[in-house]
């Protein structure tokens, strides 16, 4: 089994596409974003941990997906401050980031997000799949 999902990722490209990532946990999202392109099918992955470098890139960039790794997820459904807000976001949810979101990327960007870490990579694959291509 392990083998057929190597090969399918193998036959992905989506190095026309590209991954804005919003987690709360640097060494969590580094580790993730070194294995994400390569089973994405090369797909630009960038991680952020603090919503100044977030929200500069959500607005200086055209991105195919947004992401909110679990850790900002559970933080949200808590109703907490996600680790790296600012004076600007203090106490949003992802209800108020996503707002940010289509305001700079419009109604077409594919938001992905979820409490938990397995499924991660097939929930960002089936949003890449109907995603823009932005390069």
């Amino acid at each position: 089994m392990e083998k057929i999902k190597q090969e399918y990722h193998r036959k992905i490209d989506n190095s026309n596409k590209s991954i804005l990532a919003r987690g709360c946990d640097p060494i969590l999202s580094l580790q993730f974003s070194e294995v994400v392109p390569q089973l994405l099918g090369n797909v630009e992955y960038i991680p952020t941990t603090k919503d100044v470098d977030f929200i500069e890139k959500l607005k200086s960039h055209k991105w195919s997906v947004v992401y909110f790794a679990p850790g900002a997820c559970r933080y949200s459904s808590a109703k907490q401050q996600i680790p790296g807000g600012n004076y600007e976001t203090q106490g949003w949810t992802l209800e108020q980031y996503k707002e940010l979101i289509y305001k700079h990327q419009g109604k077409d960007i594919q938001i992905v997000e979820s409490i938990y870490k397995k499924g991660a990579i097939e929930l960002l694959n089936k949003a890449l799949i109907v995603a823009r291509e932005i390069k």
